[in-house]
């Protein structure tokens, strides 16, 4: 039993969505499916180092969010929260504030004062957490001043740690792999603590480079991350893409495909070693 099966049956139905989605909860069900899910609910013991359960759970928890993914692309709310909750899953809108750890931009209308700050104007759908850790965030439409998100950048640049969007491009791990390949991406592990934020915790590169290595050195910041300001880099770590149009976007046609953010991660720390 593995998310893998329901996104490739979920491609393969001709039916409502509810017809391969409700067996396969059955299955789940019988098979503690959720029960294994609540393994990754928070930041214990670094359980994402584990190279056995560890991994794999974290490539199940990739699967799951690609069966998100494409419910999201026709969004059948009844559903998607059937599912979701069925495994244990809180579903959230939190209309206001906007908040980027729970709210991903889907469009803008730009306010005449530049100044003006993101307010959020509706939801499109529900984000999901799983105790601490973050699933998916919700999809809101904002307003703001152009010196706070600006219209065709924070709603159309291509967002990051995502399979598929409708609306917009998107970048993830998975993508130029193999059919079996692709399905060993690793899920970005985004915690809400009482202790504050934990960023891609599972992954540990410093998001400033390391300035005891030489600039061009494999295992620094690559040289289309350097373009960028430490601003920009929390920025797109914290959105999954860019507010405004960032000073470097012109410096080649192949720039943001060739953005490698993937291993960021905030507050530095221990994460998952090979």
């Amino acid at each position: 039993m593995n998310a893998r099966a329901l996104y490739e049956a979920l491609l393969d139905t001709d039916g409502p969505y509810q017809d391969v989605i409700a067996p396969w909860l059955d299955q789940a069900a019988t098979d503690g499916y959720a029960s294994r899910l609540r393994n990754a609910a928070a930041p214990h013991d670094h359980w994402w180092t584990d190279k056995d359960d560890g991994w794999d759970l974290l490539q199940e928890l990739y699967a799951l969010s690609r069966v998100s993914d494409y419910l999201l692309l026709d969004p059948q709310l009844p559903p998607y929260l059937d599912l979701f909750t069925a495994l244990g899953m809180t579903p959230f809108e939190g209309t206001t504030p906007f908040d980027p750890f729970l709210h991903e931009i889907v469009e803008v209308e730009q306010a005449e004062d530049p100044d003006s700050p993101i307010e959020i104007l509706d939801v499109r759908w529900p984000g999901l957490m799983l105790g601490e850790l973050l699933f998916s965030r919700a999809g809101v439409r904002i307003r703001a001043g152009l010196a706070h998100a600006e219209r065709g950048v924070a709603d159309r640049w291509p967002i990051y740690w995502t399979h598929r969007r409708a609306h917009r491009p998107t970048r993830d791990l998975s993508q130029g792999w193999g059919n079996n390949s692709q399905w060993r991406t690793d899920f970005r592990l985004d915690y809400r603590t009482a202790d504050g934020d934990l960023l891609n915790v599972a992954e540990d590169a410093p998001i400033d480079g390391r300035p005891d290595l030489d600039p061009d050195d494999y295992g620094n910041l690559g040289a289309d991350e350097r373009l960028l300001t430490p601003a920009e880099r929390r920025e797109l770590l914290h959105h999954r893409t860019f507010l405004r149009t960032p000073a470097t976007a012109a410096a080649s046609p192949s720039w943001a495909a060739d953005l490698w953010p993937f291993e960021w991660r905030l507050p530095a720390g221990t994460g998952k070693r090979g």
